[in-house]
């Protein structure tokens, strides 16, 4: 009988550990369920000359849309690609640092065949991709026509546009490069509230305007983003004549767009434009 008693025991005894093991494995996989990190939604909004992907990533579901839009000017300003993609990773780790109301897509390479150029590589690169290879002064600033993207927007547009003190093509008519066509149309159909692009290497926050002037909305984005990332304000630039620009085609259709003008061509500046994005953030927040 005393056999039987402590056999039913160690049967009942056995039972309870292993409901106590499942009870904590259900707990821990509930909590990592909980903690796991929503990946952004992922889209393809159209290809290069040269049939590479311009990708986008979207975080939140906010009635408010910002978008973001580095390396219109590709290898030449890889910088501002590389600065996208650690926003993105960012994201991944704190979406909850997006406010509600806004949803925010990153283009982070708005010209990927100029790139490939300077990188050898499709997509995500390192720093390494850059010191291994040879590059010029203007390596990777085009498209694969050899057109400057950011001439080929309809604001004052003309087939030749400048940069610097050369003169550059800007296409056979506005949008008529399928990476500016891809960003008109995802522009068009997403409607944002405001975009910013990524370049370097002026150390400032550009406004943008076309024929109408500068958008009050315009100025007012510039110095949220000037005020929180230290990066000076300017309203108009007026180093050289500029035809065709994205933010001032964004302008003349009433988006308020800004430029940001990293340091140089070698860094990212994380902490001026984590601080510039955070500024946005809240003022949009607040609106």
């Amino acid at each position: 009988m005393k056999k039987i008693i402590i056999i039913v025991l160690i049967i009942l005894g056995c039972g309870f550990v292993a409901f106590l093991v499942y009870q904590n494995y259900k707990n821990n996989s509930e909590t990592e369920i909980i903690e796991t990190k929503p990946d952004p939604q992922y889209s393809v909004i159209g290809y290069s000359v040269e049939n590479r992907k311009i990708e986008a990533y979207t975080f939140g579901d906010g009635l408010q849309h910002l978008l973001f839009v580095g390396g219109i000017h590709g290898g030449y300003e890889w910088n501002s690609v590389l600065l996208a993609y650690e926003f993105i990773d960012y994201f991944k780790i704190y979406p909850e640092i997006i406010p509600e109301n806004l949803t925010i897509t990153i283009i982070p390479s708005a010209n990927p065949d100029g790139v490939y150029e300077v990188t050898n590589k499709d997509g995500r690169f390192s720093l390494t991709d850059i010191s291994k290879n040879e590059t010029t002064l203007s390596s990777g600033r085009f498209n694969a026509n050899k057109i400057d993207l950011n001439r080929n927007f309809d604001c004052r547009w003309q087939p030749k546009s400048t940069w610097k003190d050369k003169p550059v093509s800007a296409g056979t008519a506005p949008f008529s490069e399928p990476e500016s066509q891809a960003i008109k149309n995802f522009v068009l159909k997403i409607n944002p509230v405001a975009v910013i692009f990524w370049h370097s290497q002026a150390n400032a926050v550009y406004a943008s305007e076309c024929e109408d002037g500068i958008l009050p909305e315009t100025l007012k984005i510039m110095n949220v983003y000037s005020d929180a990332s230290g990066y000076p304000a300017i309203k108009s630039f007026d180093n050289y004549t500029v035809t065709g620009d994205a933010e001032g085609w964004l302008a003349s259709i009433n988006i308020p767009a800004i430029t940001i003008e990293l340091k140089t061509h070698e860094i990212i500046d994380w902490e001026e434009n984590l601080a510039g994005i955070k500024g946005l953030f809240n003022y949009y927040q607040l609106k």
